[in-house]
């Protein structure tokens, strides 16, 4: 029986109630406003989004959202670009691992200019990593039950390969690398992982055209590093490049919206996904920014309008970018000049300004300073006197509130009856330096 033009039309968009009371439209777009019921809908199986937002605050909330609220049996696909930003996992030790004087200072204001990157600590482990427009994050979501470490990483690589990266490969450390003639193979993408009672996350980089390709690790490398002891996850270093390097010769040009397409085909394959459901999300860019949904799928762009909706994202973009969570997370480290018997390694010579006798020790917990050593006297007993003296005023404080003017107070109150108020002032500088707080 041949239906009428209007009857049809009636059929595309017909409405549907769900299990949990939604009524669905049909092959229609959706708002914002129903992400959270549609995310968390009992049979949203399959989910595939892409973020229009580049704020790596708004995308890390919108994921744990979904890990949190989404079916324990679904499968879900979370693609997003970040703006430059420094993200470290979760039990690292930001002054080790990052170069905070290259990043937005959060620690004085939260304004920030689109060329600044910003440091973010997120939710999972792993080790620290750069994200610009340059970087695709993708974020399987999947039942713990079916989940390996290896899994996404393959279908990444499978993806990779439709767009002609033929010499990509998953390594015995889960990273995605890429080998180029005779050189050491080199790493395009790294993983981190979450795991829950029901769920397991993994999310991971790929760097696909980063413009900051050969800078990455000036914004990587803490001046402190030499003498930071720590507890906690501490990054892999190892030489990195852009998939677009490996293609200069390929008869198309270069797309990461290519990749992101290529991505999705794979995650359909691996979970059956239906077709309709990822011919709509390879549109649902910012030429599309709406949700659509079928009987078991969700799909679509989302982005900033979701953290103004749903209370639970705008929660985790606070605590996200909270001074509390970015630093007084930090496991317990040390911060030495001169070997100890924790930390028995050799220390770069201080610097030339600085009398040979400067001593500086520090022990935190949580961020903050629960045991100090600072002093420059030869004496040893005047140097006991000095660190004192300057512990008293520390004991306590987070290492992130104090910045040059601080250390140059502090030092200045209890050295400078023993020592010259310009060595001081140097002390101050190279102590805020190391922490990147000047």
């Amino acid at each position: 029986m041949l239906l009428s033009p209007r009857a049809s039309l009636w059929k595309a968009f017909r409405c549907k109630r769900s299990h949990g009371g939604l009524f669905v439209r049909f092959n229609s777009a959706l708002t914002s406003d129903h992400f959270a019921s549609l995310a968390s809908r009992p049979s949203s199986l399959h989910q595939i989004y892409q973020s229009l937002s580049t704020d790596p605050y708004v995308n890390l909330s919108i994921e744990h959202f979904l890990l949190e609220h989404a079916p324990p049996e679904s499968s879900i696909l979370f693609l997003y670009v970040n703006r430059p930003c420094v993200v470290i996992g979760r039990n690292q030790n930001p002054w080790l691992e990052t170069n905070l004087q290259k990043l937005h200072n959060d620690r004085v204001s939260s304004d920030h200019g689109e060329d600044e990157a910003v440091f973010v600590r997120r939710r999972s482990g792993g080790g620290a990593v750069f994200h610009d427009t340059g970087n695709l994050n993708y974020s399987v979501i999947s039942p713990r039950t079916t989940f390996t470490r290896d899994k996404h990483a393959e279908m990444m690589v499978r993806a990779l390969h439709r767009v002609g990266a033929v010499n990509t490969s998953v390594n015995d450390r889960h990273d995605i690398v890429m080998s180029l003639s005779e050189e050491q193979p080199r790493k395009v993408s790294g993983s981190a992982f979450k795991l829950t009672r029901f769920r397991a996350l993994h999310h991971g980089t790929c760097l696909l055209d980063s413009p900051n390709i050969n800078e990455l690790g000036s914004f990587l490398r803490s001046p402190a590093r030499d003498y930071i002891k720590a507890k906690g996850v501490e990054s892999v270093r190892s030489p990195v490049a852009n998939v677009s390097s490996a293609m200069a010769d390929a008869p198309a040009p270069f797309s990461v919206q290519a990749v992101i397409s290529s991505v999705m085909e794979e995650f359909a394959k691996l979970y059956q996904t239906s077709p309709d459901a990822v011919r709509r999300a390879q549109r649902a860019h910012a030429a599309d920014p709406e949700l659509y949904s079928g009987d078991n799928w969700v799909i679509g762009a989302v982005g900033e309008p979701e953290v103004d909706v749903v209370p639970e994202i705008k929660k985790g973009v606070d605590e996200l970018t909270s001074l509390e969570w970015k630093y007084i997370q930090t496991p317990q480290f040390t911060f030495s000049t001169y070997p100890i018997e924790e930390d028995p390694r050799e220390r770069p010579p201080l610097p030339s300004t600085l009398p040979s006798s400067s001593r500086v020790f520090l022990r935190l917990k949580h961020g903050a300073i629960i045991e100090s050593s600072i002093s420059t006297s030869t004496d040893p007993s005047i140097a006991e006197e000095q660190a004192s003296r300057v512990h008293e005023a520390l004991s306590g404080r987070n290492l992130h509130e104090l910045d040059l003017s601080q250390w140059t107070e502090v030092l200045l109150d209890r050295l400078s009856s023993d020592d010259n108020p310009d060595t001081v002032r140097e002390l101050a500088k190279f102590i805020a330096g190391n922490f990147g707080s000047s």
